[in-house]
């Protein structure tokens, strides 16, 4: 017999409950477990950052500059449209990650009036430390699955992202 999950028990509480709204178990355990999942992903990437020191808002700029197109670098403008934040906002982000020595601005080669960042061997050392930490603990949850389920889960994931994605267009 397969053992019941907290989803499991959240949709035999609550469907009774929905009487007068279509309630469609398999939706809401869904829809539960997405949630649940994403939360226990959270503590685990919040977990990696305290443990090499790092701020949410420096693990994420130092993130976003690693997996660009050009590891590693980037105008401070396209790292604020990336992070959705303000050039104002991004200019503290990069002076507070400038003086931790995790990236330096330098100015563009063809026009001088032109900033890019650039992360230091420091600051991709740190940010290798949390990926590694967060890794780990992802891969712990992830690896409950077989090669041939997490495919499987990995194509019906992408399908439910495309439908969000083509809703955002």
């Amino acid at each position: 017999m397969e053992q019941d999950d907290w989803a499991d028990r959240h949709v035999a509480r609550w469907r009774d409950h929905w009487i007068d709204v279509d309630f469609e178990d398999d939706v809401e355990a869904i829809v539960v477990r997405i949630g649940r999942l994403t939360k226990h992903f959270r503590a685990v990437k919040q977990q990696a950052l305290v443990e090499v020191g790092l701020q949410d808002f420096e693990y994420d700029t130092l993130h976003l500059l690693m997996i660009r197109d050009t590891p590693g670098q980037a105008s401070p403008s396209a790292l604020a449209a990336d992070l959705e934040i303000s050039n104002a906002g991004m200019t503290g982000r990069l002076d507070s990650l400038e003086r931790a020595g995790w990236i330096q601005r330098r100015a563009d080669a063809d026009d001088r009036r032109r900033v890019e960042v650039e992360i230091t061997r420091a600051g991709v050392a740190i940010w290798r430390r949390a990926m590694d930490l967060r890794g780990r603990g992802e891969d712990a949850v992830v690896r409950a699955l077989s090669a041939e389920e997490r495919a499987t889960l990995a194509g019906l994931l992408k399908k439910m992202t495309l439908r969000v994605e083509g809703e955002a267009d």
